[in-house]
């Protein structure tokens, strides 16, 4: 069953009385792969708790996202402290499956907190960053054990995408939206970031990503040790 179709069946069947229902997710964006799911955005007043729930229908795995009239603005507000704004991504991009006219302004909504991103780190807190990139590439030269090397790579990578997009007041990513991200906001950097970890995981080569985390620590004073201190 095509995924448009689908997934107005099952807000049909299963939430017929929600005031509203979106699809989300890889299908709307056209990035869909063999095990895409559905994800559906319920708006239902008749709720108190919003809750999330998943189920195979029609052929698809479908993730549910229900929320009532005014507890999408807890998880709005959630994922903007956090700076993954994956509910609001969802319901800005999503394709209307059922609207009873509300809509529109919890669309706006989205749209208005997406572009205005993420609060920008304070000074302390880019220090702090700094000292965790600091040590973590210090943990990565200095160690020879080759199955530690690996996660802590995997560390960098995590702090050096949450650092460079943080600092420059964009939206962070997780799993496979580390990579989208960097690439929304450079796509040369992206690249140059999935170069160098892709050189360390097949050849062990640690330059490169050395090099890159001091790079993306530069314009911040570079790498931090001497005079770091925290409640002191």
């Amino acid at each position: 069953m095509k995924p448009l179709f689908a997934a107005k069946r099952f807000v049909d069947e299963y939430y017929p009385h929600c005031q509203a229902a979106v699809l989300a997710g890889s299908v709307v964006r056209g990035e869909d792969t063999p095990t895409s799911d559905l994800d559906i955005v319920i708006f239902n007043s008749q709720i108190e708790e919003a809750y999330r729930e998943s189920r195979i229908e029609y052929g698809w795995p479908i993730e549910v996202f229900v929320h009532s009239l005014t507890s999408y603005k807890t998880y709005f507000r959630s994922d903007a402290e956090r700076a993954r704004p994956s509910l609001p991504r969802m319901v800005a991009e999503g394709i209307v499956l059922k609207d009873s006219g509300i809509l529109s302004n919890v669309k706006n909504e989205a749209a208005e907190l997406l572009h205005e991103g993420p609060a920008l780190w304070s000074e302390q807190t880019v220090t702090i960053k700094r000292y965790m990139l600091t040590d973590a590439l210090g943990d990565l030269i200095g160690t020879q054990n080759e199955a530690e090397a690996l996660f802590i790579a995997n560390t960098l990578a995590e702090a050096i995408h949450e650092f460079v997009l943080r600092t420059n007041g964009r939206w962070i990513g997780a799993s496979k939206w580390i990579v989208r991200a960097l690439k929304e906001y450079d796509e040369d950097f992206a690249d140059r970031f999935v170069e160098v970890f892709d050189a360390f995981y097949k050849t062990g080569n640690r330059e490169g990503i050395i090099r890159l985390t001091d790079d993306v620590l530069a314009p911040f004073g570079g790498r931090l040790f001497e005079g770091y201190s925290v409640g002191k």
